[in-house]
């Protein structure tokens, strides 16, 4: 049974691929094998391709959504080769925060991710706030605790209630699944989206947790994703490799628009 009526969302992260000259082409290529019905597109290309890809897609299919890999917990500054939230506004409407590389290779904590949350929804960027346990954490049976920890470290300090943080996306990435080509059971991961909207609930959203998006990344391919989307919890995928590869990405949004499909009909 589903609660709500949530978006159904793909999310494409290209982390460190393409160039400006590639990325519009690559962009073009993917919404034209994508345009199904219910599903929420976002494709979030290197800071240097946004400007190609926001370009290529309001020429060839504007439903399809443009999202930044990160951004800075300041407005402004000296923060040589950071990229601000305003500045990305006119360039993005989405905006990945917290990614496990991100964590890793930067030492991003969980306060400072709050900070950049709140500097994204402030600018009026959508957030996909990415959580996740590693493998150690997951073998101790850890790993409730730790996404506990992500998401209160990075919300406790926002207002649920606030305006911008309706559009509040969280994506379960366990680290890892991601980039291995092992991925967690469908199961897994709809008991970490319950998990999840609990935590949220237990911060004071209230019903308006059950809202909240709830995607899987990790390994997803066109094979795989209908097991996570067989399972009401969650609500799409934030896809990393495969959506570099058009044909992955038709199969992916094709099976999200099932589901898309099927909870329309049961509303």
């Amino acid at each position: 049974m589903i609660p709500r009526m949530r978006d159904v969302i793909v999310a494409a992260n290209w982390k460190m691929h393409t160039t400006p000259f590639d990325a519009g082409d690559l962009a073009r290529t993917i919404a034209a094998r994508t345009r199904v019905s219910g599903v929420t597109r976002v494709i979030c290309p290197p800071f240097t391709g946004l400007a190609a890809v926001r370009d290529a897609l309001a020429e060839s299919d504007p439903d399809v959504e443009v999202g930044a890999q990160n951004v800075h917990h300041e407005l402004q500054g000296a923060y040589t080769g950071e990229v601000s939230a305003p500045m990305l506004v006119g360039l993005a409407t989405w905006v990945i925060v917290g990614h496990s590389e991100r964590r890793r290779d930067a030492a991003e904590s969980d306060e400072l991710i709050g900070r950049k949350l709140g500097r994204a929804t402030d600018a009026g960027l959508r957030p996909i706030l990415c959580v996740g346990e590693q493998l150690a954490e997951r073998d101790a049976g850890q790993q409730e605790a730790v996404v506990d920890r992500q998401l209160r470290g990075a919300l406790m300090e926002l207002d649920p209630a606030g305006p911008r943080m309706a559009g509040l996306v969280i994506a379960y990435e366990p680290v890892w699944a991601i980039g291995t080509g092992r991925n967690a059971s469908g199961r897994d991961a709809a008991a970490m989206a319950t998990a999840i909207r609990a935590v949220l609930a237990g911060l004071g959203w209230g019903a308006a947790a059950e809202d909240v998006p709830v995607l899987y990344g990790g390994s997803v391919t066109s094979a795989n994703i209908a097991e996570f989307l067989a399972e009401p919890s969650l609500d799409g995928a934030l896809v990393g490799g495969a959506s570099l590869k058009p044909d992955e990405m038709a199969g992916i949004v094709a099976r999200a628009g099932l589901t898309a499909a099927a909870r329309g009909a049961a509303v």
